[in-house]
């Protein structure tokens, strides 16, 4: 999932189906413990209702603005690849110490943040310092995929909050939308992912929008052709021209376009039928179809969509176990935006 930025188009219904194999996703995920401290239930004595909260809390976000939903699964994403999965991306800069959320890949790109205020606020009130920012951010992802693509899985918790965030580790860490599949690989090999859970996490770009600028050389001058990038379909290469026109010199224009031209706003396994057309948007995603073993791969996923949506929720329980921080360590953030007045300050190292 390289970084993208969210779609705020209306969602028409998921389909029954969908929603019928909810079930079935989630009993497929059933996993009690993961990791060392993380388990599904972990708030069941401490604070039961935390799961309700923020699935109330997505769902009103949603119903008034469905471009939230690919906001909140990139939320989530851009947590966990950096410093692991810790709320980190929540925390605002200080003086002198900007915060991943100002890195130029986030900011402004990156939303969601009210949508987890909210939900803590709640939280807040009803279990004091019990439920950490980095579940809200996990709970809520999840809460994404459901509303936008009708299924669901279960979530282990127990991640405590970090309180160290550095705008200069968000790029070093975050694939970027020009990497190859061998690049694409050692990125999330790098966090304990296989080739697998990189494809199969992919998907997630099946929703959302891209800024235009990403995609500018692909459009106008790719590898310095002054030509497109010969990978892509003609014909979608004059759509995208038509909502992307050449960059002109000193202008700051820079309109957005949808990841998938085709279902733009469900959470479905369009994704793979676009990258087989030759429709991936970012040349990172066009890339799965470079190599053999991503390719099947990907051919199985635009086939079986109701296997793919069970793959994306092991994935997505796995993404969330990325160098979680639990029992003592860390702490539970009182806002989610700052640490605790008793703790230390966020530090660069």
């Amino acid at each position: 999932m390289a970084p993208y930025s969210s779609s705020h188009s209306r969602l028409p219904m998921v389909s029954s189906l969908a929603v019928a194999f909810c079930l079935l996703i989630g009993l497929a995920s059933l996993e009690l413990t993961h990791g060392d401290e993380l388990r599904v239930g972990f708030y069941l004595g401490s604070c039961p209702s935390v799961e309700d909260v923020v699935k109330d809390t997505v769902a009103k976000a949603f119903a008034t603005d469905p471009g939230v939903a690919p906001e909140l699964v990139r939320l989530h994403f851009h947590d966990c690849f950096v410093r692991g999965c810790d709320a980190s991306v929540l925390l605002d800069s200080t003086p002198g110490r900007p915060a991943e959320k100002d890195s130029p890949i986030n900011n402004p790109s990156l939303g969601g943040f009210d949508v987890i205020d909210e939900a803590k606020s709640i939280l807040e009130s009803r279990c004091p310092g019990v439920v950490s920012c980095a579940d809200i951010v996990a709970f809520a992802a999840r809460e994404a995929v459901h509303n936008a693509g009708g299924f669901s899985y279960l979530v282990p918790a127990g991640r405590r909050d970090g309180i160290v965030s550095n705008a200069s580790e968000v790029s070093e860490n975050l694939p970027k939308g020009s990497f190859n599949v061998d690049q694409l690989q050692a990125n999330f090999a790098r966090k304990g992912l296989s080739l697998e859970d990189m494809v199969t996490l992919s998907g997630a770009h099946t929703f959302g929008d891209c800024h235009c600028s990403a995609i500018s050389d692909r459009l106008y001058n790719f590898s310095s052709t002054n030509a497109p990038d010969p990978s892509m379909d003609p014909n979608y290469v004059l759509l995208l021209k038509s909502k992307c026109p050449a960059p002109a010199p000193g202008s700051s224009d820079d309109p957005a376009v949808f990841l998938d031209v085709a279902t733009p706003n469900n959470f479905d396994n369009q994704y793979y039928q676009n990258l087989k057309n030759q429709r991936g948007l970012l040349s990172s995603d066009q890339a799965l179809m470079s190599r053999g073993d991503t390719a099947t791969m990907v051919k199985s996923n635009a086939l079986f969509g109701l296997i793919w949506k069970s793959k994306f929720a092991d994935a997505m329980v796995r993404m969330g176990n990325i160098e979680v921080l639990t029992g003592s360590q860390g702490q539970i953030r009182r806002s989610c935006s700052a640490v605790n007045s008793n703790a230390s300050p966020p530090t660069l190292l």
